[in-house]
């Protein structure tokens, strides 16, 4: 098993393309081409982490959160940065950061969250808009089936929970190949018209080379007719936070026991109780308070995130109850996600999850 073989299988569910504009995920150290032996799963990556993997035989550490964020000018083992870096090279493991790409993805980290709460009915909170593309792509009879079944096998047509969605529109069309041309119907030198397909899908942004490949190679022409159109719409399996329904209401009080139990907090900080019920309950994983306002649009009974600062309570204006679970405390899970998925689909492949700890946080 190589480092890419883990890395290419993680980035076809959560792409480094829909990772935030500030962010660094990928492979931050190491041969992307060199053979793993097993893999340590850890929310972050810090000296610690590295020793843990040396003490469990992995050469291979997947982080959620970068230790490189910011531009690094010295190597010098300064800070706890550069000297984790320098234990990853010096003993030869790699280390790779899949971060709000998968809090990004439908069923990563913000779906896991939900999954423990007990919620239902999960959706993308804010999707994520300019990620999607139309592609139109002209085609004869002869080889309509397999251009369709080809973009749909290669990632193409899915809309929300829907499958093998495309339009699809008969017309004429006209080519006349030149002297240089051999042509799969028609004569050099002539104008053909033949019967085609107007087939529309729409594609991800990241799976536009993929799909592309696949119909060129299913198409029967020479050359290959085709429009992508980047689109505005929003992708509802893509974007930050979530929000869900409980089975059963529950009081507010009793709700905020639940989220301390299950999510082990050391401290809930809240906003003031409005006597209400909770029902829909919005969320984010890690640092969310930019999506207080969506959540409050969507009607949430409450929003569940970390790090709100003080000033930012003041923003629930007695609309929506604030639960600030804590950073480590609300991505905690995120280890056993990322391993679900390795050993899914490398059934016998090694991975460990650390028994570090890193939360810098500690409560009295």
């Amino acid at each position: 098993m190589k480092v890419v073989e883990i890395t290419n299988y993680l980035e076809s569910l959560a792409p480094r393309s829909s990772q935030e504009s500030y962010d660094n995920c990928g492979l931050l150290v190491g041969d992307r081409n060199a053979e793993v032996t097993s893999a340590l799963i850890s929310l972050d990556c810090t000296e610690e982490v590295v020793a843990d993997a040396l003490a469990k035989g992995c050469n291979l550490i997947i982080a959620h959160h970068p230790v490189i964020f910011k531009g690094l000018k010295s190597l010098t083992g300064a800070n706890y940065i550069e000297r984790t870096i320098l234990a990853c090279i010096k003993n030869g493991i790699a280390l790779y950061a899949i971060h709000t790409n998968l809090d990004n993805y439908s069923k990563g980290v913000n779906y896991e969250i939900g999954q423990r709460i007990g919620l239902k009915n999960l959706r993308v909170l804010q999707p994520k808009s300019n990620v999607l593309a139309k592609l139109i792509v002209f085609t004869p009879e002869t080889c309509l089936e397999q251009v369709r079944e080809a973009a749909f096998n290669a990632g193409a047509g899915s809309i929300g929970n829907y499958n093998e969605c495309h339009f699809e529109l008969n017309g004429t069309g006209t080519f006349k190949p030149n002297e240089s041309a051999n042509p799969f119907d028609g004569e050099v030198g002539k104008r053909s018209s033949v019967p085609e397909s107007r087939l529309e899908f729409l594609v991800s942004i990241h799976l536009i080379s993929k799909v592309l490949a696949a119909v060129k190679q299913a198409h029967s022409y020479e050359e290959v007719a085709y429009d992508i159109i980047p689109l505005l719409n929003e992708n509802q399996t893509e974007g930050s936070g979530m929000i869900g329904e409980l089975e059963t209401e529950m009081d507010e009080i009793s709700f905020l026991k639940h989220l301390k139990s299950t999510f082990n907090s050391g401290v809930i900080r809240h906003t003031n109780l409005l006597n209400r019920k909770i029902k829909t309950v919005a969320f984010c994983g890690g640092s969310g308070s930019f999506l207080l306002s969506t959540a409050m649009r969507q009607k949430a009974d409450v929003y569940i995130t970390g790090d709100f600062k003080y000033h930012e309570f003041f923003d629930a204006e007695n609309q929506i109850l604030i639960a600030d679970i804590g950073h480590y405390e609300s991505e905690q899970f995120t280890s056993n996600l990322i391993a679900d998925i390795l050993k899914k689909k490398f059934t016998t492949f090694a991975v460990h999850l650390t028994g570090i700890n890193t939360n810098p946080i500690n409560y009295f």
